[in-house]
């Protein structure tokens, strides 16, 4: 049995893998913290960085070396229930309630908006969500290999066109980098951190390993040390590509300011900067290209989520959880590109530590024995912090002040917790709860068969 593989099929793999990460949703993000970090671009794209592709290569490779065969199976190491629990809402993060809706808006976005007066802007993104999620629907409902075809032949294509105007970019910028707006001024690198949460491609990894893994076995590497290996190689080769596009995609929103304006999003950077250096036919091009694959990314979504809550719930059909799914997504698609990355940040605020811990657990659980103990313990603390830097979020996307319940909460917080007013107040907490369960289970003896 060929154990080893050669440099051509790690390619391959880690370009499947770019494509899957590669959502066109993806590409607003960088634009947007170019523009509002100015000055401070070098900081706020390497934070960016860490939770863009940092993470997700992290995800990648937890899967790998977990040996689990699912997400759920991972999870469910803290408990069954919670494996269910942080497994669906992980879907729904990635599916129906944000990324999906995501799709739609930002193929709008950046190939309708640009042609729609500002009155109109509402009654045209209804107009154009109703027709790319009834497109979305019919496939999903019919699962074709063409989706896949056309998804494997857009993402280089989108890259080409992509990489043609950040070269033109770095080549003869639009106009000077201006001073850092808001919190990019005082904590660039804290703020490119939390910023990059909003990809979710960390979550996403915890889904895409499995294909990954599965691909790798295919090729007839069995030990898991070389299916870690190969995991490893062609994760390396798609965060690598991700992260030049995000740089450069950072930069040519830092460049953008003087000749477009802010923006709210960072779509009308993408669309702005193709018709500044193309013309109208690039920005049509762009708009085009980013649609489709928009499209193939919400059609893969809603198919994941609609496959994962069958096995849940295997007496309601495939077909009626894709319907359901779709509408969920149209529905929420309306409320706006902005309002969505608005909403998204609490439960991403509150998921994310989670993914986090989990991932560093899969990595040191041999040395506690995968003792459920430590587990239930590092989940558990996590989970009493971010749910309240989630709530905290949500306040503050609303615009509205603390909940008197919370403010005694928060306090002890921000008064014990290293790094809590950064975001990252679960981080030293659960490193201690690892740390001090890991060495009791180790001196006990205590594994997850003798728990069960």
């Amino acid at each position: 049995m060929n154990e080893k593989l050669p440099f051509t099929s790690y390619l391959a793999i880690g370009f499947m893998l770019f494509a899957l990460f590669f959502g066109a949703g993806n590409l607003i993000f960088p634009a947007q913290l170019g523009q509002y970090a100015g000055t401070n671009l070098g900081p706020a794209a390497i934070g960016f960085l860490i939770t863009g592709v940092g993470l997700p290569l992290l995800g990648i490779l937890a899967m790998a070396f977990s040996g689990s065969s699912n997400l759920q199976e991972l999870a469910g190491r803290v408990h069954p229930a919670y494996g269910v629990f942080f497994t669906a809402l992980l879907y729904l993060t990635i599916g129906p309630f944000f990324a999906a809706p995501r799709t739609g808006t930002v193929a709008f976005e950046v190939g309708i908006a640009p042609f729609v007066n500002e009155g109109s802007q509402q009654t045209a993104l209804l107009m154009f969500t109703i027709i790319f999620f009834a497109v979305a629907l019919i496939f999903s409902l019919y699962p074709a290999k063409i989706v896949d075809m056309v998804g494997k032949m857009l993402a280089p294509v989108l890259v080409v066109l992509i990489a043609i105007l950040l070269i033109t970019a770095f080549v003869n910028p639009m106009g000077a980098i201006q001073s850092p707006e808001e919190s990019y001024a005082t904590g660039g690198f804290v703020t490119g951190f939390l910023e990059g949460y909003n990809t979710m491609d960390a979550l996403a990894s915890l889904v895409f390993a499995i294909i990954v893994i599965n691909v790798v076995r295919s090729m007839g590497i069995t030990s898991k040390s070389e299916i870690l290996s190969a995991t490893a190689k062609s994760g390396v080769i798609a965060i690598t590509l991700l992260g030049l596009i995000y740089v450069g995609i950072a930069y040519l929103g830092a460049t953008s300011t003087n000749v477009l304006g802010l923006f709210e999003t960072g779509g009308p950077v993408l669309s702005g900067a193709a018709t500044y250096y193309f013309g109208t036919f690039g920005s049509i091009l762009l708009a085009v290209l980013i649609t489709l694959a928009c499209l193939t990314t919400a059609i893969g979504l809603i198919t994941a989520n609609a496959e994962y809550f069958h096995t849940l719930l295997p007496n309601i059909s495939y077909k009626a959880l894709v319907v359901f799914f779709t509408a969920l997504t149209f529905i929420i698609a309306n409320f706006g590109l902005a309002n969505i990355i608005a909403f998204s940040i609490p439960v991403l605020m509150f998921l994310y530590p989670l993914a986090i811990v989990l991932m560093l657990l899969a990595f040191l659980s041999p040395l506690f024995n995968h003792a459920r103990i430590v587990y239930l313990s590092t989940i558990s603390v996590t989970f009493l912090i971010s749910i309240f830097d989630g709530l905290k979020s949500l306040c503050d996307s609303l615009g509205i002040d603390y909940f008197s319940w919370m403010v005694p909460v928060l306090n002890f917080y921000e008064n014990v917790l290293p790094l809590y007013n950064e975001g990252l107040g679960w981080l030293v907490p659960a490193v201690v709860v690892i740390l001090i369960t890991g060495i009791i289970a180790r001196i006990q003896k205590v594994s997850a068969t003798q728990e069960a």
